[in-house]
């Protein structure tokens, strides 16, 4: 070989060798930011997945109440996630994750508005930016449970008055004595993606202002009989499930909180699929369970049924077996089946089943933690439950007592029978066709 071609051929050689040391020493650097990048990735898919689940909300309760009050339903929607966005910027993060990238403000925590300028928070392995905005779509939810129940007979301002108060105060101060490090997570309390935190605390807001509000008007006879009102569209509310149910996957998924490591991946995976065979239990135990006791399958019950099969397994999504997922999910369906004529019963009027669904079938799911998961036991569960209850349910029954003593809660008898629609709203979901 000629010794002119030795020159090039061992720059050759000696570039070739110059990626490979720089990739070893960036090795280390490069999976940092991958970890970082995932678990960012994580928390942003798992929000916009829980986001949808507004939408959800919005479909099921315009199908479940009737036509002429179809359009208030769709606004107290909208008009809530726009109010818990706020709200939880300006007060509820700083309360439920007080930490130094927050600016405080007047009061202290209160009106410490969230800052997420600056370098992204590296030191935990997720952009703070990312980690706000799916907290914020939990806390959104909690104002969505409370919606439905109280449909058909409350007036727009004083229950957006109420959703401001929840939003901004009372969800973020529970929430933080569990997934802020509070005393109830010291103590052992276990709740994974808020079968208490989220579901149940809407579900006893809920309940505290259909005591204070009463039932519709017609709801309930004299003689103690139970008047059905049937939905303006069981096609929406069909359509509103299906969009919860895989809203879901973000709501449990992307309470891994991080996606960095081969162990995340795999947690993740895990609870996508039982959280899936959590509500296919809990719809068909309710399919079965109406069949039985009524002669025929009730499409509300199924739909509820699913909805409650999710409840129930976002306490503990992570731990169980597809069984154990299974027969978690099919209790929580067989709840909803067996609580909603309780309620009737006791006179609660609850227009699309939301507190069987969030309230008792949240309960199940938080007691039933400790079958799986090690470390929890059933004494502290019931503590915690009851603590986030006995708090959200006497705040929340304060708060609308003053709300309705201040400007009340109902529309005239008038207005409530023409409907919400056209008496508050001046507009009509349906205009051409008969209302009902």
């Amino acid at each position: 070989m000629k010794t002119k071609y030795l020159f090039p051929l061992g720059a050759v050689a000696v570039a070739a060798t110059l990626p490979s040391v720089g990739f070893a020493q960036d090795e280390a650097a490069v999976a940092v930011d991958n970890a970082f990048i995932f678990n960012t990735l994580l928390f942003l898919i798992g929000g916009f997945l829980v986001f949808w689940m507004a939408a959800g909300f919005a479909m099921l309760e315009a199908g479940l109440v009737r036509s002429k009050n179809v359009t208030m339903q769709l606004t107290k929607n909208m008009a809530l996630f726009a109010i818990a966005s706020i709200m939880y910027w300006m007060v509820g993060y700083g309360i439920m994750y007080p930490a130094e990238w927050l600016v405080e403000g007047w009061l202290g925590p209160f009106f410490a508005f969230a800052d997420l300028g600056g370098d992204p928070a590296v030191d935990v392995g997720y952009a703070t930016g990312s980690d706000f905005f799916f907290q914020l779509m939990f806390c959104a939810t909690t104002a969505s449970i409370v919606s439905g129940t109280l449909a058909e007979r409350i007036k727009l301002w004083p229950f957006l008055i109420f959703v401001v108060v929840l939003t901004g105060f009372i969800y973020p101060i529970e929430a933080s004595w569990q997934w802020g490090g509070g005393w109830l997570a010291e103590a052992g309390f276990s709740d994974f993606a808020g079968s208490t935190l989220v579901h149940a605390a809407g579900g006893f807001a809920a309940l505290a202002g259909a005591i204070i509000l009463g039932p519709r008007l017609g709801k309930f006879g004299k003689d103690g009989k139970v008047n059905p009102m049937p939905g303006s569209n069981l096609a929406l509310a069909t359509l509103g499930t299906f969009v919860l149910w895989l809203g879901w996957f973000g709501f449990n998924g992307g309470s891994q909180l991080a996606l960095g490591t081969e162990a995340d991946a795999n947690a993740v995976a895990i609870i996508f699929a039982n959280t899936n065979m959590a509500a296919a239990a809990g719809a068909i135990a309710a399919l079965i369970l109406t069949q039985v006791l009524y002669g025929k399958v009730d499409l509300t019950m199924v739909l509820n049924g699913a909805l409650a099969g999710l409840v129930s397994i976002t306490a503990g999504p992570l731990d169980p077996s597809l069984f154990g997922a299974l027969w978690i999910g099919a209790v929580g369906g067989i709840i909803v089946v067996l609580t909603v004529p309780m309620l009737d019963k006791m006179k609660i009027d609850d227009v699309v089943g939301a507190i069987p669904v969030h309230l008792i079938a949240g309960f199940w799911g938080t007691l039933a933690v400790p079958f799986y998961t090690e470390g929890t036991n059933f004494v502290t569960q019931i503590m915690g439950f009851a603590a986030i209850g006995g708090f959200v349910f006497v705040t929340s029954l304060v708060v609308w007592v003053i709300i309705k003593s201040v400007m009340g809660l109902r529309p005239s008898e008038e207005d409530e029978i023409a409907g919400l629609d056209v008496s508050e709203l001046g507009m009509e979901a349906y205009p051409d066709f008969t209302k009902g």
